[in-house]
């Protein structure tokens, strides 16, 4: 067998996270993915001679551009060779493009791949399975798509009735994480996110938007989801979402992740061909690993995956520089610290914030994180990353990243 090439990772970039019905609402899930691949080739003179595939995750699609990967890159203007298609591993879409697209690279089967991931959360479908067969009897059932993916990620035999909000419950009861102990955890996410802000952390990765409107357009250049005003006493104030079946819950909209619109990409290459086009290598993947568990449970899937993945690098928790930990939900963060015996307020996880503060926009989510990363990392100085997500209906994805 041929030894595996290095793969890297060069010029990650995201659009503006935006808020549920905010900003970016009046976009689609392939104009934003346009925008941020047009945004790439923009930064980095990429000829699109060079551009062998472009994977495209999306975790709520509709046909209205199938494969996105594929159609992005033909509305973006790269030439009919760029190839491309579509994948869907939930809340590690994006992570898991950008893995997909390193083992091409790996292996020889390309030698420079686009990856992104893109989500309007905003304009996720409402549909039916039922009317192609004629109007059934009564009415026609529109399915809400948010809802419903929530509800059947874990299949006929793990069903989610209370979706994946019942799922964090279940880690709260196991783990005894208290309601104070998820707010203090959340208004950590904020201030670090708003400071950043505040800071021009996030200025080298953010592409900017225009969102046409009656009046001509809006450019959207910056997070919509980080709140300055949070503070622990208006976090404690949410009614938690199952109150009225569980006199315990405790969790709320401010101590879980938003739903967001959103698109990032980065190319993956190896060092030789990124030489060749001038391009500038930011990390390279070590290692990576994906595990399953229960789907009631699936906040702890970071746990099993991220010990693959460092016992394949050879590394170990004390080793990592920064910790990016998706902030599906607070009481998960938590539940995936005490197992790590990691901090609540230890500096190397999500310096910057994550899906609290700055939203979770599912399968963009991984790229995000990952150009958030790339930064944070040569800015702190660091060698070692981890990227971390739990992903609905059970499962964990882990990857070790090291600085260029």
């Amino acid at each position: 067998m041929t030894e595996l090439r290095e793969a890297v990772v060069c010029a990650p970039v995201r659009t503006p996270v935006g808020r549920f019905g905010g900003a970016l609402a009046p976009l689609s899930a392939l104009d934003l993915a346009t925008r941020v691949l047009t945004a790439l080739l923009e930064r980095t003179g990429l000829p699109g001679n060079a551009v062998d595939d472009v994977i495209g995750a999306q975790g709520y699609p509709t046909m209205e551009a199938a494969p996105i990967g594929r159609v992005a890159a033909l509305d973006a203007g790269l030439p009919v060779t760029a190839t491309g298609y579509q994948l869907d591993r939930r809340c590690g879409s994006g992570l898991q493009s950008v893995l997909n697209a390193a083992m091409q690279v790996q292996t020889g089967v390309s030698d420079l791949v686009v990856a992104l991931g893109a989500e309007s959360m905003s304009n996720a479908p409402y549909y039916t399975e039922e009317g192609r067969r004629g109007l059934p009897p009564g009415a026609l059932v529109l399915h809400d798509a948010l809802n419903r993916g929530r509800e059947r990620a874990g299949g006929r035999f793990h069903p989610m009735p209370d979706g994946n909000i019942g799922s964090a419950e279940v880690l709260r009861r196991e783990y005894r994480i208290d309601r104070d102990r998820q707010d203090r955890y959340a208004l950590q996410s904020h201030r670090r996110a708003v400071a950043a802000q505040a800071s021009g952390a996030f200025d080298r990765e953010l592409v900017a938007v225009e969102v046409p409107n009656r009046k001509g357009a809006v450019t959207v250049a910056t997070d919509e989801h980080p709140r300055a005003d949070t503070s622990l006493e208006s976090l404690a104030r949410l009614r938690p979402a199952l109150a009225r079946k569980d006199p315990e819950a405790t969790v709320t909209a401010g101590n879980a992740s938003g739903q967001n619109d959103a698109a990032a990409a980065c190319i993956v290459t190896t060092p030789a061909r990124a030489a060749e086009l001038g391009l500038t290598p930011l990390l390279r993947l070590v290692s990576w690993a994906v595990a399953g568990v229960d789907p009631e449970r699936f906040g702890i899937g970071p746990v099993p995956a991220s010990k693959r993945a460092l016992a394949r690098a050879g590394l170990g928790m004390d080793d990592l520089d920064v910790i990016e930990l998706n902030e599906a939900f607070a009481v998960q963060v938590l539940a995936c610290l005490d197992e790590w015996g990691v901090a609540d307020d230890d500096p190397r996880l999500n310096p910057r914030g994550s899906g609290i503060s700055i939203g979770h926009p599912i399968a963009a989510t991984g790229v995000r994180m990952l150009t958030t990363l790339a930064h944070e990392l040569h800015d702190l100085g660091g060698r070692y990353a981890l990227e971390t997500m739990c992903i609905g209906g059970g499962q964990g994805l882990a990857a070790v990243f090291e600085r260029v």
